[in-house]
């Protein structure tokens, strides 16, 4: 058998079908309808009989009914039987059922008619109880009598009554009928008993192209595309000829392998078919265009339809979502209400993803009212887009809104909510949220996993992280690929590099995201060489690196002072992988230039740059500058951020400290007072430390904790110890105050605090974990390291960048951070 990847190939022999002729349209006299309905002509002779032929909708059919109750007709037969069919075409099978129940001498095609109308426009349970009505009514089933009850079975997805119809099927002698069988097939493919559709189509005797088309689009919906491109070979091989069916049946199995050359060859067969300008098919190849990565090619193909659905409208607004060009999504969506194409929930969930892509809340609003106005907004799916949207453009008290409003919340919207508070750095919330998620009895999936995890990562609480990895286990979800890749970087990021790395070799499955969070681990915990290491096991195996990969680990080279490797993986990561670096790339490289010491080169870096340099890369070069005390290049670093954000007064406040360091107090008088005319101020220091499943925070000089006079007391006594250990504080930063001063203001450092709390409440041994919002100064990395030393406690501190792990009197980052 030909590979999936060549079966179209075969089809280019075929030569396209001859086009369908139009018959005339007939004039509906009463021969013609007698002709066609197999009636006797002079029961057409009322008029009655003629207006409800020529009847097209439910209205007319209540103008209509009228004129038969006054005529003395309802009780004909001939009547009862029309207005049956039409009540149930019109989706009325509860007045259906009313003209039905009187009629005393039922014959079998009213059953039949009603057996239809149930399994179409009512419940299958109303369905099964009428079938169970017939039987006791004797009335013989007919081969469609279960070609519908077969396909309620399987749009409600009810296996169990599937099979019940699967063995009355049989009974009455229609196990070869090749109607029934297909019906049988479709019923198991949409209950995912795959193999049981392909065992019931393979005994069929014979196979129609209807039941190709099915078992075709099982296997496509089971996600088992290549078989199903497979079998379109066979299908040929068998003698029968793929139809416009079949080829939108297809078309999605190809997208869905992301194989562009067989969704080419598949076109190029709907052209010489002569099914290119069928709607569904063009609008199928949009589909597949643009999941294969070609959404110039879908958009083409999309200019030139003469004729469009929704779907169409919908498979390209998603086609450019998916494409990383939300603008461009939006601008079709724009076109579609210039244009006054009925909106579906599919459309605005579209444009409500490309709003949140873009972070434009106005548009998304526009949306959002544009929901109420159309009603959509009873579907849960198109909720949840509105908390997603609103998340992402940073409202999420206005996701909150929409959360709390919706009626029948999913595992979706659960996971929507959680997800838009962990974005947004509410990490109290998105973890309150699970756990009342959990009080009302739902079951967390791996979305819910992975959302709530990185919660826990902000707040770098050991126990925490291994509760919820037991949660996993009870679950049955570590083995999913995406929850282990959140667990990995929730150890890394809770100071267990070594439990992280013990999962990361445990998992079976590897996605690049899982390497990057372990790459990325070992950087933040300063362990440069092992990130490196693990860099050169990832380029040996099947998975490539992508830019986040590189980022990653030349980060960690900057942590490590490896700058020679950095230099080389920068290199490489366009030369050997052909991906054009970001701007997170550049300000990388600037950092690890300029930590190095290495400002000149640093800073002849940026001026060579092929962008032009932003906030990352000007933001690294101050940061060295202060490091280094480099007050030249720093003022240059600092003019330019002040340029492109001039609202952000850390910027401000660095600058003043490589003044004050430099002992040039006018200057950094200066920078103080512009930051007071403006507003500008400094990002309060908070450390937080955990005891007992409780949170503490401590801001610098703030005395509001419980036990704020007892840590003050401890901190003097503890900074007697650790100067009798060689402790000397560095206050260069400070003036305009005495030396006493000075040493106090250092002294209620946020970090000093927390420590100061941890060492007070728990027991000797025991490990402190302190998390930081920013960079740890310098003479709280120096304090701290004495405090290991005269405790004799392990204390890790996690701040806005890194890792250090203090113990013994030294710092795993070795003073070079």
């Amino acid at each position: 058998m030909m590979s999936s990847s060549s079966q179209f190939l075969h089809l280019t022999n075929n030569k396209p079908p001859s086009p369908p002729t139009s018959p005339s349209k007939p004039n509906l006299t009463s021969h013609t309808l007698s002709q066609r309905t197999h009636i006797p002509s002079h029961v057409y002779k009322h008029p009655s009989a003629l207006l409800l032929e020529l009847c097209t909708s439910m209205k007319e059919l209540h103008q209509i009914l009228p004129l038969i109750i006054k005529n003395g007709l309802y009780n004909e037969h001939l009547f009862q039987t029309k207005l049956l069919s039409l009540f149930c075409k019109y989706g009325c099978v509860n007045e259906a059922a009313r003209v039905f129940e009187p009629i005393e001498d039922k014959l079998d095609v009213l059953y039949h008619t009603m057996l239809k109308g149930y399994a179409k426009n009512s419940s299958l349970h109303n369905a099964m109880s009428f079938f169970v009505q017939m039987k006791c009514d004797d009335v013989k089933p007919v081969v469609y009598n279960f070609t519908y009850l077969l396909k309620v079975c399987g749009d409600n997805a009810d296996l169990r009554r599937g099979k019940e119809i699967h063995g009355q099927v049989i009974t009455n002698g229609f196990s070869s009928n090749v109607f029934a069988m297909t019906g049988v097939v479709n019923l198991y493919a949409k209950c995912r008993q795959i193999d049981d559709a392909y065992k019931m189509f393979d005994r069929m005797p014979e196979r129609d192209l209807v039941c190709w088309n099915t078992i075709i689009a099982g296997f496509a919906q089971n996600g088992l595309a290549r078989v199903a491109l497979d079998l379109v070979l066979r299908m040929q091989e068998e003698g029968q000829k793929p139809d416009s069916i079949t080829v939108v049946t297809v078309l999605p199995a190809a997208a869905n392998i992301g194989s562009w050359r067989i969704g080419k060859l598949i076109h190029g067969y709907a052209i010489r078919a002569g099914f290119e300008l069928l709607v569904n098919i063009s609008t199928a190849l949009v589909d597949m265009y643009s999941k294969c990565g070609s959404v110039g090619t879908a958009r083409l193909i999309f200019d030139r339809m003469k004729q469009r659905t929704v779907v169409s409208w919908n498979s390209m607004i998603h086609g450019y979502v998916q494409s990383g060009d939300p603008e461009e999504a939006m601008a079709i969506f724009q076109k579609m209400l210039d244009e006054g194409v009925e909106l579906t929930n599919v459309t605005v969930m579209e444009a409500l993803h490309a709003c949140a892509d873009l972070g434009d809340l106005e548009r998304g609003k526009f949306v959002h009212k544009l929901v109420d106005e159309l009603k959509l907004g009873y579907d849960v799916s198109v909720k949840n887009s509105l908390i997603s949207m609103y998340s992402k453009c940073k409202r999420v008290d206005l996701a909150a809104k929409v959360f709390e409003g919706l009626q029948g919340k999913t595992i979706v919207s659960w996971n929507a909510m959680i997800l838009g508070y962990a974005q947004n750095g509410r990490v109290n919330e998105a973890l309150n949220h699970f756990c009342e998620m959990q009080s009302q009895n739902i079951k967390p999936d791996s979305f819910t996993l992975v959302s709530v995890i990185p919660a826990l990562a902000e707040l770098s609480v050991t126990r925490q992280a291994k509760w919820m990895h037991g949660l996993a286990i009870r679950n049955c979800l570590d083995k999913n690929v995406f929850v282990m890749t959140a667990l990995v970087d929730m150890y890394a990021k809770c100071g267990a590099i070594r439990t992280a790395r013990k999962l990361f070799d445990m998992m079976e499955e590897r996605h690049v995201t899982t390497w990057n969070a372990m790459i990325d681990g070992y950087g933040t915990h300063g362990l440069g060489k092992d990130a490196v290491e693990l860099f050169n096991d990832m380029q040996k195996g099947t998975i490539k690196p992508n830019d986040i990969t590189f980022l990653c680990v030349i980060s960690a080279c900057s942590h490590s002072g490896l700058v020679q490797e950095g230099l080389r993986f920068f290199s490489s990561m366009k030369e050997d992988y052909g991906l054009e670096p970001a701007m997170d790339h550049y300000g990388a490289m600037v950092d690890l230039l300029g930590r190095a010491g290495q400002l000149n080169k640093a800073w002849d870096f940026i001026q060579d740059m092929p962008v032009e340099p932003g906030i990352t890369v000007f933001g690294a070069m101050l940061g060295a500058c202060k490091i280094h005390k480099n007050v030249e290049l720093g003022e240059k670093a600092a003019k330019k951020l002040f340029e492109l954000n001039p609202d952000e007064g850390g910027y401000h406040v660095l600058l003043s400290n490589i003044y004050a360091t430099a002992s040039m107090w006018d200057k950094m008088a200066k920078v103080r007072t512009m930051m007071e005319k403006t507003g500008l101020q400094k990002t309060p220091g908070c450390s937080l430390v955990e005891l007992k499943n409780e949170v503490h925070s401590f801001y610098s000089g703030s005395t509001i904790h419980p036990q704020s006079k007892r840590i003050y007391a401890f901190l003097e006594t503890l900074g007697e110890d650790i100067k009798a250990a060689g402790y000397v504080p560095d206050t260069n930063s400070i003036h305009d105050v005495e030396d006493d001063v000075k040493k106090q203001l250092l002294n209620s450092h946020s970090e000093k605090l927390a420590i100061a709390f941890g060492l007070l409440n728990t027991s000797p041994g025991t490990t402190i974990h302190i998390r930081k919002n920013l960079r740890v100064c310098g003479d709280c990395h120096n304090a701290t390291k004495y405090i290991s030393l005269v405790t004799r406690r392990e204390i890790i501190v996690r701040d806005m960048h890194r890792f250090h792990h203090f113990k013994n009197g030294t710092c795993s980052c070795g003073d070079y951070w």
